[in-house]
């Protein structure tokens, strides 16, 4: 496709991986000894360490090209959009203060200039919107240097199968073995936080041994609600943000512009506050005729005056209930404590803080494993240096909470939603732990699963000694029964030979040992029953306190419904009641 072909090589030394024929020499002299001394070893019965194969050096001639599709069954894209959608950089929308998944509003952009360094092949975009007898398809590149797309084709074709959603597809130069697992890794945790969403991820490869099909299945068509655009709060704007909010607002008055371009400002606190910035300011003065020096004066007071917190309702949380959905899908645990907190504040902006911790599972690690998410999307880099991370390693005592750090299985899930995620670093792939209101809140969040994690696991400790009891009773029952049964017949015979009086009841049981209607068997029979008797009521005890079933469970994955249905869902943490009319 880019003319890279396979050439015969005609002067083998110009090449890196070339090897001259003293080298050869040296190194097959070198390999030899190494297999007369390991001959030696074994003859001798020392245990020798293996000598490392030696790493192929990979030519630089030599790469590896995929074909990299991405299909969904979103809204789609409008068809005259596209070009500047892919093409131009920094056309995105993710200007206003909103919660948004991802980091950069770059994702698809990026791909398409990395496929242009490394192939020089234009991306490839499918489309359609619901409603539309169409599919938009468009083929096109980057011109870098302009900032502007090159678009190769864009047409428009019949929408037979009346599809609606997104396919983009690139080709691109990478590494499958080394980032494999990343990659696996990324698509589980895409599943933990959203269980209302089924991926497919499919590995093609020349060779059939190596291809991969892994199915996450959906667990729930209960979705989060879509966040809510908000002003800007006073105490988290810049100089240049009030500018820009000046120059393109429709209010008149600087009353107006304080009152509805910030949140928290009624019409009385507006006007104490344009009272305090000085003589030079009124309530009636054009915005638009604001000085350099004035909007600094307006920056200095919103950073000093004191502003109610702004409102979380303009968050979108993944919900306590899908995050626990997520976990128990995905790892299958023994144990899992969610918990939501309510929303805080930091610089202005909202943000909540959402916890899951599991207890065992498949393919999860002794120790710790730690899970991140930021607005919804998987942090994979950079974990040492994470709030997340530090917080479960320094300031969680997990011996008190009975969960032993070293040898446990645990799982640490972290979701962090807010209009303003504080990312240290360019690659923006972790959260800092020097804001004080985020670690607080996250280690919070932890302490709340580990405290429901404890009273599980004391619960489960009881059982399990009760079980032991049980145990350690049933095994003496044989050895207890033929000592209580020697002594009553040993009594029944003395009382034959001396005529010792007893009480009724018991003189009424050594008659019944002396003719034999008791027997060591009958006690061994009633002292079974009695530990059986005994062992129910604990365990219906335990089971009325824990609400825990024993009985083997089933997965249940929910398909969407057909049609439209008028229904009411009654939330709680670890349920959903959908009450369809």
């Amino acid at each position: 496709m880019i003319g890279l072909v396979d050439r015969e090589r005609v002067d083998e030394a110009l090449y890196d991986d070339f090897e001259s024929s003293k080298a050869r020499e040296k190194r097959l002299a070198k390999e030899a000894r190494d297999q007369e001394i390991q001959a030696k070893n074994a003859a001798l019965g020392k245990k020798m360490k293996e000598t490392p194969a030696l790493k192929a050096v990979k030519g630089r001639g030599e790469t590896s090209f995929f074909r990299v599709t991405c299909k969904d069954n979103g809204k789609g894209m409008p068809h005259d959009d596209i070009p500047n959608m892919f093409g131009r950089v920094l056309s995105g929308t993710k200007y206003g203060l909103k919660q948004t998944r991802g980091k950069f509003g770059l994702g698809a952009k990026m791909a398409l200039i990395w496929s242009k360094m490394s192939t020089g092949l234009p991306i490839e975009i499918h489309s359609s919107m619901r409603g539309q007898n169409y599919v938009s398809f468009c083929r096109l590149d980057i011109d870098i240097h302009r900032n502007i797309p090159h678009v190769h084709l864009h047409e428009k074709r019949d929408d037979k199968d009346q599809w609606h959603g997104a396919e983009i597809q690139v080709i691109i130069e990478g590494n499958w073995t080394t980032y494999r697992s990343k990659i696996l890794h990324y698509m589980r945790q895409m599943a933990v936080i959203t269980p209302y969403a089924q991926f497919l991820f499919r590995f093609v490869s020349d060779m059939p041994d190596k291809n991969v099909t892994i199915q996450f299945a959906r667990r729930t068509d209960v979705m989060p609600p879509v966040p809510i655009e908000t002003r800007h709060h006073p105490s988290a704007v810049d100089l240049l943000l009030i500018k820009r909010l000046a120059a393109e607002t429709s209010k008149q008055t600087l009353l107006q512009f304080l009152q509805h371009e910030f949140v928290n400002i009624g019409k009385s606190y507006a006007e104490r506050l344009i009272g305090e910035m000085g003589p030079d300011f009124n309530p009636k003065m054009s915005v638009k005729s604001l000085t350099s020096q004035q909007v600094v004066r307006i920056h200095q007071l919103f950073r000093q005056a004191k502003f109610d917190d702004p409102s979380g309702d303009c968050l979108s949380p993944a919900g306590e209930y899908n995050l626990r959905l997520g976990i128990i899908k995905e790892l299958h645990p023994d144990m899992v404590a969610t918990y939501a907190g309510s929303p805080q504040v930091f610089e202005g902006h909202p943000f909540i803080v959402e916890a899951g911790i599991s207890l065992g599972g498949k393919d999860v690690k002794q120790g710790l494993n730690i899970f991140r998410f930021a607005n919804r999307i998987p942090l994979l880099f950079e974990q040492g240096a994470d709030v997340v991370t530090r917080t479960a390693q320094k300031r969680i005592n997990w011996n008190s909470y009975k969960i032993n750090q070293a040898q446990d299985k645990i799982g640490v899930f972290v979701s962090i939603v807010s209009t303003k995620i504080p990312f240290k670093g360019t690659g923006k792939e972790y959260i800092g732990d020097d804001i004080s209101e985020i670690a607080s809140a996250v280690k919070s969040a932890l302490k709340q699963c580990c405290i429901q994690l404890k009273s599980k696991i004391v619960k489960k400790i009881q059982a399990r000694e009760r079980q032991e009891r049980k145990r350690n009773l049933t095994r003496y029952i044989p050895d207890v029964s033929r000592a209580i049964y020697e002594l009553l017949k040993e009594m029944s015979q003395g009382r034959e030979k001396k005529q010792r009086v007893y009480k009724e009841d018991h003189d009424e049981i050594l008659k019944k040992v002396s003719t034999s209607e008791i027997t060591e068997a009958t006690l061994r029979e009633k002292l079974t029953q009695h530990v059986e008797q005994v062992d129910y009521e604990m365990a219906l005890e335990y089971a009325t306190q824990s609400g825990v079933s024993e009985e083997p469970q089933e997965a249940i994955y929910i398909q969407a419904l057909e049609g439209t249905y008028d229904f009411v869902d009654l939330h709680s943490p670890v349920c959903v009641f959908r009450l369809i009319r």
